[in-house]
């Protein structure tokens, strides 16, 4: 287990920053290859947090129902991420979150419990790059919600090696992609969970290049809809960033959720039918994409559905049904997606076929509130 503590001094932080910088520079980046691929093992694990009763936990549910991992957490999570070459998972405290646990899903053990530096707050989502070697977290200062992604080595006990603005404030969700990370800076300034600047609020999209910090693109959402708050993406191979909106305005407003965007252009805002936009309230939880790159999927707990989306066609496609889900992850089938809810179900999907199934879920996992992201690894 790395004993982890604050690495947050300016002497730490510059050695970490110059190593940093020296491996980028020898180009030891790696091409993903995948969990999956690397371990060799062939039953599926279906990872997330889930919460019942004011306890937290990890929670890992295999291809028969079974809990292979069940493992405490101090306080409800958000996000979780699966490192590319090791057993490992990631999860991030919910936002204003004080931590970040790394643990072995397929022992259960501790690799790390990451505190946040004084001042600052994680905000529940984590990447690692494709060779394992950095884990980044989208985290805040305290005192004005400003963003900043910060990079951590793996290798190092997770000692903190750079900190890049991300050009607004209250990121949530990160992805990184040829060295490029994307942020989504949902534009709201928070103290705990309270919205101090609902007036005032300017969502953007940053790129920013992984191994400078520098800003390479940055998109601004529309005047007229400046209250639309940035929450969670994904990337299709063909380069559309499919992107879910939380709307912090009016409830009796009628905003597109769903947006698109491409470098280079500005955002691309799509809309459900007016009947389905309203059954989402206003709220968007996850957002993924299928093992095409070609359909998306929306979940909106609030409404109970999940709506689907068909990124080349840039529109619409089906709603389902789906009581407080929230969790999305793709199968290894196009069109085909898992759905997890706040009940302790779990939903396989598809909305070509607009089958539903129920999957089955032994009694500790079924009793769980499931939280708002899943992963699925192997064991």
């Amino acid at each position: 287990m790395f004993l982890v503590s604050n690495w947050g001094s300016t002497a730490v932080m510059e050695t970490n920053r110059r190593r940093f910088m020296g491996l980028m520079a020898a180009g030891l980046m790696l091409p993903v290859t995948g969990v999956l691929a690397n371990t060799g093992r062939s039953r599926p694990l279906l990872i997330s947090a889930a919460s019942h009763a004011n306890r937290h936990w990890l929670l890992g549910t295999d291809d028969t129902g079974a809990t292979r991992l069940h493992y405490p957490l101090p306080s409800r999570a958000h996000h979780v991420e699966l490192h590319p070459r090791q057993p490992w998972v990631a999860v991030a405290a919910r936002r204003p979150g004080d931590y970040i646990e790394v643990v072995d899903y397929q022992n259960g053990h501790q690799i790390a419990r990451i505190p946040v530096d004084p001042g600052y707050l994680f905000n529940g989502h984590v990447v690692f790059s494709d060779d394992g070697r950095w884990l980044v977290s989208t985290e805040e200062r305290a005192s004005d919600s400003a963003g900043q992604v910060v990079i951590r080595d793996v290798e190092q006990s997770f000692a903190i090696a750079e900190r890049y603005s991300t050009g607004g404030i209250g990121p949530h969700e990160l992805l990184l992609h040829n060295n490029e990370l994307i942020i989504a800076n949902g534009g709201i300034h928070t103290h705990g969970r309270e919205k101090l600047n609902l007036d005032s609020m300017e969502p953007s999209l940053a790129y920013l290049d992984f191994a400078s910090g520098r800003l390479n693109e940055q998109v601004f959402m529309p005047a007229e809809h400046f209250q639309l708050s940035i929450r969670h993406m994904d990337l299709n191979p063909d380069g559309i960033l499919a992107i879910a909106m939380q709307y912090q305005g009016d409830s009796g407003d009628h905003k597109p959720l769903v947006a698109l965007h491409r470098r280079g252009q500005p955002l691309q805002l799509l809309a459900a039918p007016e009947a389905i936009n309203r059954q989402m309230k206003q709220y968007c939880g996850s957002i993924r994409l299928d093992s095409s790159g070609q359909i998306a999927a929306v979940s909106s707990p609030r409404g109970h559905v999940v709506t689907f989306w068909d990124l080349p066609r840039a529109r619409f496609l089906t709603m389902m049904h789906c009581r407080d889900g929230c969790g999305l992850s793709a199968t290894g089938q196009p069109g085909e997606f898992l759905a997890s809810s706040g009940l302790g179900h779990l939903y396989r999907m598809n909305p070509r076929t607009h089958e539903r199934e129920r999957l089955p879920l032994d009694p500790a996992a079924a009793r769980l509130h499931w939280d708002h992201h899943m992963k699925l690894a192997s064991v």
